[in-house]
Order: C-alpha cells, then structure tokens, then sequence
C-alpha cells in the first residue's frame, strides 16, 4: 500500500416454508437474465469495456486500520474476461471515464463523483511500455523473468491511472498490478499448483501484487484498480437451456436456503473482471435521511456508477482520437434492474440517464413482467401489480447504504448469510446485505427470487432461487474483497461443478 501523491491531472418475516417444484420451475425459467448487470441492453453489449458488471457497497473498516469505518465502494466492468486471453490480456479503456457517484439516496441526486482515468492501452513507449520489440506484454520487458512487483523491469505493460473528486485531480499516476499471467510470470498470485490463491483474512495474508497497489489519497481514501476474480454467481447456462434439470435437483434443506447441496454451477466461474474501487471515510459523509423498504427509518448515502465515452471517435490508419463532450453509456445501482424489468424498448435510455429521472422506470417495478410470466405460464399467483415493495428497492435506482451500522459481516465470518437478513442475518438491527448496499457474496438472484414470490406482503416468505449457493473462489476478507484473478493455464471456465 502506498500514499498517492497529490496534484492537478421492525420487519417480521413470517414463516418460512419449503417451496415446491413446479412454482420452483416457474420462477427459475424466467431468471435467464439474472445475471448481475453483464449483458444488460443491446448497445452496451457491443462496448465490453465500458459495461459494468457489478456494484457493491458496504460498510466496512479501513484496510489497515481497523478504526476507522469506512464505505466500500467496488465497481467492475469487461464481464466475461478470459484469464488465458494473452497476449495483450484485459486493460481498462483509456478513452472512458470510470466513475463513482454518492448520492442522494431519496432523490437519486449526485453530490460527489470520483473519475478513474487510465492510460493509453496501445502505448509504444515508457513507462507504459518498456520493450516495443517483443510480442510479450508481462514476463519481458528490459528483463525476462517473474514480475517481482507492479511496474518492474519484467513487466513490460504497465497501466497507470489517476482519481479525481469532483473532478479535481487528486493523485499522480497509479500503478494497476498485471494480470494472473501464470506461475511463471506472477508466481505470488498462486500456489506451487499454480491456482489462485485467495481468502485473505487480512491486510498480509493479500498476494504481494494486489497488496502494494492499495493507495492512501491525500484527500483520506483509499483505492485500487487492477483485474479480479468476477464474484458474480449464477446458472445461467442451464437456466438457458429449456431450464435444465440440475437446477431443479434441489435435494438440500431448504430452511436455510436453497441451493446448499443443489446441482447448479457458476456460469460466471472462471471468469475475471477489471475492478476500480474506493474505501471512503464514513466521518467524511453526509447522514441523509430515507426510507428503508424493510426497516423503515434510516439514514446514510446512495451509490452507483456511470461509464462515459466521449462523443466523438475519429479513426484513422494512425490509430483513434477521441473528442467531445463525455457521454454516459452505461450505469448500474441494484443488480438485475434494467436486466429483468426494464424492457427491451427502454435499456439503451435507461443507461444513458440518471437517477433523478428513474420515475419514468417506476412502472417496470411495480408491475412486474416476471411475475406475470411467472404467473401466465406456471399458474402461480405471485403479484404482478401494485409492487410498492420493489419500487421502493429500485427508484431511484441507487444502492442505499445505512452508513450507522458497524461494519456488516463478510463471507466466511460468522453469522454471514449469502441470503442477508432473510438468513437472520443483520447487523446493527438491520439487513447486513442487499439491499441495504450490496456486499460481496449477496446472492442477489435469490433474493430478488424471494421477494417476487414473497412480495409485497411478505406474510410467508417463499424462498426460490437458482441452485448456486456460492461464488468459485474464495472472497477476501480485506479491501478490495474480491478473489485474486484466476491464472491462465490453470482455470476451468464451466466444465466442472
């Protein structure tokens, strides 16, 4: 970790019962788009780059000083990123604008933005690049050998970037660490079986490349950018296929969730993500004021993310030039809100507006096509209309964070519940996960199952969901919390459970 410097550039749940399989079916066959925010509207499916994935926010503490309670803010995009993709491997856009919006958690309003700008991806010379004459970006660069830390003599690509607040630039240029090349090249991503090691339950038990690119801002923040381990988890491809029947081969007790002895698999296993992300002093935030759909009275902050391309694109055989004005291509506050309610007709203007505006989506909320499918093609009667409940989730659609509780727990803590206070737990008196913010390892595709089967009532509560009870790689327990990013030569995208 290292210091930037800094410059101008009262809810009851009812019962739980065991859900049968033919309403189990039901909901399960209409989930195919269930996927986070990966492929969410036809134009930013042609921009893998700019599209997000996932947000999460969540209360924590500062990841070297315990004290200090901070918000949690990771955003990943470029979904479906092959960690054997070499030569070039992943790198974020240096034409778009990252950005981290804290707003409003009521009216969706923005009052603080943090830009992450990135360097050129096709540089032909230091110090993004060392060696123009070697077709090898990691591994040899004015030495050949193992990358001993971001940046060396081996590393041969090296991307920087620089984070400004309100648009003032608050850093120099920041090292993003390499990919998981392999044993060979990044040797303390992995173990001697060269696999990615992760589950780090503290600052020193984090790889060496991801724990020296942690950055201190002079403003008190905290940050990093650099590949992970995509945490996503869901069987979409099975969901795809005429709802294959590992799905419905629940054979676990359901009282605790479905899924825990269930037959899915992780169609998002193996995969990497590139991650930008921010740890935000909580004495540094306002305490607004709103509504939590299930716990009433609460106060904290709202959070989603934006990418921007700029307006004008002019190729040549020199290479591109970009211009104009930025425009918004994509933005994500919940998971699966423009995937799943939001139609066809309305993605691509959904992505390029704001929260303020997101009344015009309400309807998509509260009257569910899921639920009418579900309920048109399997004879359930889930409601279809009138869904205040949802609406309270999604619009605005920002990530409420109660930023008055302690720190919420994590994967592989006790009393951590992938399924939040639907699992009992809470944390403070109140939801530990989504969609009081979102943490990392919230199954978001069960409990948004659960609530439109349970909604908006919640008198009993019907708990659905996909058969994936867990994500493939071990969270870490310290920022920035996502797994180390798989290694090449050793992943097994979807082949095996």
């Amino acid at each position: 970790m290292k210091h930037a410097s800094s410059q101008y550039f009262g809810y009851s749940l009812g019962t739980l019962r065991k859900t049968c399989l033919a309403s189990l079916a039901g909901i399960i066959a209409t989930a195919g788009a269930f996927a986070a925010s990966h492929s969410d509207a036809p134009l930013i499916k042609q921009d893998p780059q700019a599209n997000l994935t996932d947000v999460y926010a969540f209360v924590g503490t500062k990841y070297d000083d315990p004290e200090t309670k901070v918000l949690n803010v990771l955003v990943s995009v470029r979904p479906f990123s092959d960690p054997g993709d070499g030569v070039i491997y992943e790198r974020f856009s240096t034409d778009a604008l990252y950005s981290i919006h804290l707003a409003n958690p009521t009216t969706g309003k923005s009052f603080r933005q943090y830009d992450f700008r990135f360097s050129s991806t096709n540089s032909d010379r230091a110090p993004v690049l060392k060696n123009p004459d070697t077709i090898l970006s990691y591994g040899l660069g004015t030495e050949v050998g193992a990358i001993q830390e971001p940046g060396d003599a081996r590393q041969n690509y090296t991307q920087y970037y620089w984070v400004a607040k309100n648009r003032r630039y608050l850093t120099g240029a920041l090292v993003i660490p390499p990919p998981n090349v392999g044993a060979n090249t990044t040797p303390f991503y992995n173990d001697m079986d060269g696999e990615a090691v992760s589950g780090a339950a503290n600052l020193t038990e984090l790889d060496s490349y991801t724990r020296s690119t942690i950055y201190d801002l002079p403003s008190g923040e905290a940050v990093y950018a650099g590949p992970r381990e995509d945490g996503f988890y869901a069987d979409t491809p099975a969901i795809f296929d005429l709802l294959d029947s590992r799905i419905l081969d629940n054979t676990g007790d359901l009282s605790d969730g479905l899924g825990q002895d269930g037959n899915g698999v992780d169609g998002f296993q193996g995969f990497n993500v590139l991650t930008y992300s921010i740890q935000i002093p909580i004495s540094s935030l306002p305490e607004m004021s709103y509504s939590d759909p299930f716990f009433g009275d609460a106060k904290g902050v709202g959070v989603y993310a934006t990418v921007s391309r700029p307006s004008i694109t002019l190729r040549n055989h020199r290479g591109d030039y970009a211009a104009g004005r930025w425009v918004q291509v994509n933005r994500m506050g919940n998971p699966l809100f423009n995937e799943v309610l939001v139609a066809l007709k309305d993605k691509d203007a959904y992505n390029r507006s704001s929260p303020t505006s997101d009344s015009r989506y309400a309807s998509y909320a509260t009257n569910p096509e899921v639920a009418t499918l579900i309920n048109t093609v399997y004879g359930t009667n889930f409601q279809a209309s009138g869904r205040v409940d949802l609406k309270a989730v999604f619009i605005p659609d920002v990530l409420r964070v109660n930023t008055q509780t302690d720190p919420v727990r994590l994967p592989g803590q006790e009393g951590y519940s992938r399924l939040g206070f639907i699992g009992g737990d809470t944390t403070s008196g109140v939801n530990s996960g989504w969609p009081n913010g979102r943490r990392i390892g919230d199954d978001v595709v069960d409990i948004a199952l659960t609530a439109v089967a349970s909604g908006p009532s919640y008198q009993t509560i019907t708990l659905v969901g996909d058969n994936v009870a867990s994500n493939d790689a071990s969270y870490h327990q310290v920022f920035p919390y996502l797994a180390t990013p798989h290694a090449g030569p050793t992943t097994d995208q979807r082949e095996s459970k």
